[in-house]
């Protein structure tokens, strides 16, 4: 059954808007996993700007299925990660001038020490990069468990054609990552319509989908957003 991971990072985004204590990213955790998600997924930045260290510990200790530390390569993240032991930690680019993730990792030689780390903790590795075979196989080589491919260009696409060349693209990276034996995951910009073209290549075991799903959330709440996406990964 394909995977469905919730990443509340936009409901913390609401909450600090105002500074305040509402609302509360836990228990949107709570909520989805209630209908049917099957991992949280949260993005701890190094400016705080939506997740706080509060927020990742709670979680630790409340979430009934699967904990997704997005994070970036820095010591400062390695210690973390190694007190709240997430079931996974994805590595991602960051930048803070960016208002979200722009493009895939650009793995280097240097993080095989980084990665090697995270697993003798106990702890599943996934890479957040662009579906570039070449990448892919470098992160086979620096010891990825899971590859996260990067579904932003294919998220902004209009024309036809172009389309059509990312999903290709995608088609063929998804089968390369699962021909080296990692795990295939998927995510960014993807919503309750190009969702359907990458679930019908039946090769994705794992979406992971934040704003859309919060975006419907506002008009008819979290359960009946989370559910349908749910029903929509999986048909």
């Amino acid at each position: 059954m394909t995977l469905l991971g919730v990443n509340i990072d936009h409901v913390a985004t609401i909450r600090e808007a105002r500074g305040g204590i509402e609302p509360e990213p836990v228990q949107a955790a709570a909520i989805a996993e209630q209908n049917g998600a099957d991992q949280i997924t949260v993005h701890l930045r190094e400016d705080r700007r939506h997740i706080q260290d509060r927020d990742l510990k709670i979680l630790r200790e409340t979430i009934q299925t699967k904990l997704n530390l997005e994070m970036a390569a820095t010591v400062e993240m390695l210690k973390i990660a190694k007190t709240i032991m997430p079931d996974t930690i994805t590595l991602v680019p960051e930048k803070r001038e960016e208002l979200t993730t722009e493009g895939g990792l650009q793995l280097k030689a240097e993080y095989k020490q980084y990665i090697d780390q995270i697993r003798q903790a106990g702890i599943e590795v996934s890479v957040f990069i662009e579906p570039d075979l070449k990448m892919i196989r470098f992160a086979h080589t620096l010891g990825a468990d899971a590859v996260e491919i990067h579904t932003g260009k294919y998220a902004n696409l209009k024309d036809k054609k172009e389309l059509n060349l990312e999903i290709a693209k995608i088609k063929k990276a998804a089968e390369e990552i699962g021909k080296l034996g990692m795990r295939v995951v998927a995510g960014h910009g993807l919503n309750y319509h190009n969702i359907l073209d990458l679930v019908e290549l039946d090769l994705i075991e794992e979406y992971n989908i934040g704003h859309s799903i919060i975006s419907r959330a506002v008009f008819t709440g979290l359960a009946e957003a989370v559910y349908t996406m749910k029903q929509l990964i999986t048909y």
